[in-house]
């Protein structure tokens, strides 16, 4: 796989990542043009200020979008923590592809970065997520609210429930 920076001018591609029905539906609905080109900005200057934000992912045998993820900081708790995620659009699920861009994104917070830790979270009703964050070696360290989703409800919703994980440095082999 092949992981650029988002900045400005992926803003095309970050768009087409968030169309996708299986990434729109844990980012409350479909990213509008404007929407994306907003967010790559943002995260261009989250390149530049902290040395770190997230990637667009493309398989390396055929150049296609496979979505995007990578680290970011996050409000977690009451203070600003790396953490890292994943979006991968329908057609490339179920390949390894979030968690071999969970893997790059540890790989860069404990090597290059020299982080002590870094968070993961989604939904608690987001299954497929926390499967790679176990994957990861990444400990379950209880509930967080946010807004989000919850099963069965339309809309984001100020108080939903998010799993909470966790991962400190990798030992190298």
């Amino acid at each position: 796989m092949r992981l650029l920076p988002i900045g400005p001018d992926l803003a095309g591609d970050l768009w087409l990542a968030h169309q996708d029905d299986d990434v729109a539906r844990w980012y409350a609905g479909r990213w509008s043009r404007d929407e994306a080109e907003r967010a790559a900005a943002a995260m261009g200057r989250a390149w530049h200020d902290d040395g770190v934000h997230k990637w667009l992912a493309y398989a390396r045998d055929s150049g296609e979008l496979v979505g995007r993820g990578g680290l970011s900081y996050a409000e977690v708790d009451g203070r600003r923590r790396l953490e890292v995620g994943w979006a991968v659009r329908s057609p490339h699920q179920g390949r390894g592809y979030a968690t071999e861009i969970g893997r790059a994104g540890l790989a860069h917070a404990f090597g290059e970065l020299a982080a002590t830790e870094v968070v993961a979270f989604t939904e608690r009703h987001n299954h497929r997520s926390r499967a790679v964050m176990r994957r990861l070696a990444m400990t379950y360290v209880g509930e967080i609210r946010r807004p989000g989703l919850l099963p069965g409800r339309p809309g984001v919703h100020d108080d939903a429930p998010f799993a909470l994980y966790a991962a400190g440095p990798q030992p190298t082999p």
